[in-house]
């Protein structure tokens, strides 16, 4: 008697919608990008039907199962080894050609395969007609007709997987029109082309002239030798703007609520340890960073639109030109888009370029992009020393000042560490879709988990650390020196012996503290800075707590040119350890990781050096 448990592994090209389907079938959620690159790892998602527990393993995207790649060997090591009871092969419909070449390959590793036609709906629009029954006969499998957008299809998909299990339906194998023993891999590759080009001209008929498509209008425009680039920026400086303007008033009842919550727990609370821990270490701390959460919220919105939509490959393909200049291409332009959001998956993006040079160069300029860790510091400064009118404006500055650094870096390091041509760019640019609000609200809480995650974790663990390091050892009774008691603790010791290194750039022994400890996360410097000029405040008898923007402002050293000086080097500087270690995981050689940590670190220094000399000459 069979076992009632079914592993069905999904395959298909980037963009053929293979993820979608994957969530639209199993309910999850994961990151749907219209770039190849993006989903490295397999994933796995469990659905009951009926008697059967099913398990669905998304594999890596591919154009091919020969081992290039990463994502190829994935794919073919998991068909291959773990022997799915069922591939379900994922085929845009609109571009079938393509598609099928990996249908081949899939076909010689004998694999039990069932076609999911996608996007079939599409396939309908332009007016294609495809003969399913004649398809199925020359492939030696079922067509399933699907739409992952409009979840049509699905249940067939579901009663075809348990038909197949059940040997219900019986896989015709191997009915090609070539040798797949052929041992010539240009003559197996020509024939395999020449069986996809037969198979087509059997089954598919397109309309004599191709509808004009919505893509074909727009992209007419975006993708404009002289508007691409315009655009872009436009593009990305109106989600900059919406950050502020529409996140301002939710940032103000946060932070205003923080502040509540601290008179509170100081009002109810004896003056002790415990509640200097509690209002000073963890509301202070780890409650301060929570105020930027609608901000880092709807910038996530905008970045997931743009990413479903299917802009993001346009703004790789407009940057092309622009990168051969420095040495690379617009394929390196996807990991450092992906770096706007993380820099661990941004290095892992990385693996998809074929060529040392270009994979390691991109590697090393990705920690220049501000990703969404380093977005509450943003926030924070620019909100406490800019205007509402201004602030988006400052924060696009922000971005497009880590590209510039990053393609400077590029620059240098293509002409004197790591010369040689770079490989070809082939791009597929998908049709435009609109994404539902569902779906983007769901990407942008998966990703806002994230930061809520490490702001109960790692970022708390921090406050507290600093401040136990910032209240003790507290001042002797008889203490007549100069110090005051934070100045006096642990904490204030260690900022006085980094105080020097960077007192050029404007930065006090606090701004020291915290640039360290935002190593281990960047949003711990919001923390840090939080926690130390809390206790700073308790000493002071007649404060009452105030945000801290506030408290920023009332300080001294911060001027408009320390102000923006900080904002380059927190831009600047070595990511956090998570990203440090995956970025010595990838790049595979202690060599490549002392260059990372010395030339990031040196550029933030040099560049907060200059922006301070030159932005104290004006303000």
């Amino acid at each position: 008697m069979k076992k009632k448990e079914i592993l069905v592994a999904l395959a298909g090209n980037p963009n053929s919608g293979k993820t979608s389907l994957f969530n639209s079938i199993v309910g999850t959620h994961l990151k749907v990008g219209n770039y190849p690159g993006v989903t490295i790892e397999k994933t796995e998602g469990l659905l009951k039907y009926k008697d059967y527990k099913i398990t669905f393993v998304d594999l890596p995207g591919t154009y091919s199962l020969s081992p290039y790649s990463p994502e190829e060997v994935i794919t073919k090591d998991f068909i291959v080894k773990e022997s799915p009871d069922v591939v379900l092969n994922v085929v845009d419909g609109t571009n079938l050609e393509r598609n099928l070449y990996l249908t081949t390959q899939l076909m010689e590793l004998g694999a039990n395969m069932l076609i999911a036609l996608n996007m079939y709906d599409e396939v309908l629009q332009q007016g294609t007609k495809i003969d399913f029954k004649q398809l199925q006969r020359i492939l030696g499998c079922h067509v399933v007709p699907t739409s992952a957008v409009r979840k049509e299809g699905l249940t067939r998909l579901l009663e075809h997987i348990v038909k197949i299990y059940e040997q219900r339906i019986i896989i015709s194998k191997n009915k090609l029109g070539y040798d797949p023993q052929e041992s010539d891999p240009v003559a197996l590759a020509e024939n395999r082309y020449a069986f996809i080009n037969g198979a087509v001209a059997e089954t598919v008929e397109y309309l004599d002239k191709p509808i004009k498509t919505i893509t074909d209008w727009v992209d007419a425009l975006v993708i404009n030798r002289l508007l691409g680039i315009p655009i872009f920026l436009l593009v990305m400086w109106v989600i900059f703007q919406l950050t502020f303007q529409l996140g301002e008033v939710p940032m103000g009842w946060i932070e205003t609520g923080i502040t509540g919550l601290s008179d509170l727990v100081s009002a109810l609370l004896p003056e002790s340890l415990l509640t200097s821990l509690l209002v000073d270490g963890v509301i202070a701390g780890a409650g301060g960073v929570l105020s930027f959460v609608p901000n880092i919220l709807l910038l996530f919105l905008g970045i997931s639109f743009l990413e479903a939509t299917g802009y993001m490959s346009r703004a790789a393909f407009v940057v092309d030109k622009l990168m051969h200049k420095v040495g690379l291409h617009g394929k390196s332009f996807i990991p450092m888009l992906t770096g706007f959001g993380c820099s661990v998956p941004a290095f892992m993006a990385c693996r998809t370029l074929k060529n040392p040079a270009d994979r390691i160069t991109t590697m090393l300029i990705i920690p220049f992009m501000s990703c969404g860790a380093k977005l509450p510091v943003h926030l924070l400064l620019i909100s406490a020393f800019f205007p509402a009118h201004l602030a988006g404006n400052v924060l696009f500055a922000v971005y497009i000042f880590g590209i510039l650094v990053a393609l400077l870096s590029a620059f240098l390091f293509k002409k004197f560490l790591f010369k040689g041509e770079s490989e070809p760019f082939v791009m597929e640019l998908p049709p435009y879709r609109l994404p539902s609000l569902k779906y983007l609200f769901i990407q942008s809480w998966i990703k806002l988990q994230l930061y809520l995650k490490k702001a109960g974790t790692i970022i708390l663990l921090v406050s507290v650390l600093i401040w136990g390091l910032t209240s003790f050892p507290g001042l002797p009774e008889d203490y007549s020196g100069e110090f005051s008691p934070i100045e006096y603790s642990l904490a204030g010791r260690l900022g006085k012996i980094i105080e020097p290194t960077i007192k050029p750039l404007g930065f006090d022994w606090k701004i020291g503290i915290a640039l360290v400890t935002g190593i281990a996360a960047k949003e711990v410097v919001v923390s840090t800075l939080g926690t130390i000029y809390s206790l700073e405040d308790a000493d002071l008898e007649d404060e009452e707590a105030t945000a801290l923007k506030d408290k920023l402002h009332r300080d001294p050293v911060f001027t408009i040119p320390t102000v923006l000086a900080l904002l380059a080097f927190v831009l600047l500087y070595v990511p956090c350890l998570a990203a440090s270690a995956v970025f010595h995981k990838e790049a595979g050689s202690i060599k490549y990781t002392c260059i990372y940590f010395v030339y990031t670190t040196g550029a933030a220094w040099l560049a907060a050096f200059f922006i301070q000399r030159l932005a104290a000459l004006f303000f």
